[in-house]
């Protein structure tokens, strides 16, 4: 894996219903997701228009019955996934699922970090660079955003672990500042932001999803049973967005440089 330390490699939904995923997002995002993989679970790859964005779980009964729920998680990918678990549980985060070894695909570990945020740590087996994060790729997560009840904590904590730096911020009132994020792969420009959760709203990782036009894909997603929060806003560059849910509540957002009603 040639991605810089604390990079964005992969992203994963888990799901109950990964057919009944495949029919929402890919009309929504203008995914393939693939039929399940060899190896007995259900797991599918996401086919982006250039390539792989990321992995659709399927939570079989046992997960479920072990508290699983449908989400989005981030990997992180990592020098040395025993070396940067072990830093996580010294300075207060727990492990979920211990680090385990995927033939071919490399060796990984489920953590939280101190706010009880999930996520992945991964050290790919190929040589080839992640694709999965692109900043204006369609298809691909092209920002990625913390809300955490503890936005100071979560700074320190992921600059400290994954080389996340701050790249500026933007006040918004009561809610304190919306702080920048750039990794070792972004050359300083940022990647993703970091806020304190607001009232009503889940801490977590949470990622935007490029498409073409934002108004098509809000309509795309009520069609298919999902949920938008909020009418399209544009935000600072120019773009626009909506904040999102599955059928299932899983949370997501949608990115474009266009919005046909504007």
């Amino acid at each position: 894996m040639t991605n810089a330390h604390g990079s964005f490699i992969w992203y994963e939904l888990m799901t109950a219903d990964p057919k009944a995923a495949k029919t929402f997002y890919d009309d929504v995002i203008g995914w393939d997701i693939g039929e399940p993989m060899p190896g007995g679970k259900d797991y599918r790859g996401i086919n982006a228009p250039d390539g792989m964005a990321g992995g659709v779980m399927g939570l079989d009964a046992d997960m479920l019955a072990h508290g699983a729920k449908p989400v989005w998680l981030p990997y992180f990918g990592v020098g040395d996934v025993d070396a940067t678990v072990a830093g996580i549980v010294a300075d207060g985060g727990q492990v979920h699922l211990p680090a385990f070894d995927v033939p071919e695909v490399g060796r990984i570990a489920m953590v939280t970090d101190p706010q009880g945020v999930p996520f992945y740590v991964m050290r790919g087996a190929s040589d080839q660079a992640s694709t999965a994060y692109q900043r204006r790729g369609l298809g691909h997560v092209s920002w990625n955003e913390l809300m955490t009840p503890d936005d100071q904590a979560a700074i320190a904590f992921y600059g400290k672990h994954f080389g996340l730096s701050t790249a500026g911020s933007m006040p918004m009132g009561e809610m304190g500042d919306y702080t920048f994020l750039a990794n070792g792969d972004s050359k300083g420009e940022a990647v993703g932001a970091v806020m304190r959760t607001p009232p009503g709203r889940p801490s977590g990782w949470g990622f935007y999803f490029r498409v073409p036009e934002i108004q098509a894909a809000k309509a795309k997603v009520e069609a298919g049973g999902g949920t938008v929060r909020e009418d399209p806003m544009q935000v600072p560059g120019g773009e626009w967005v909506i904040n999102c849910t599955d059928p299932e509540g899983v949370s997501f957002g949608l990115v474009s440089p266009e919005n046909a009603a504007a």
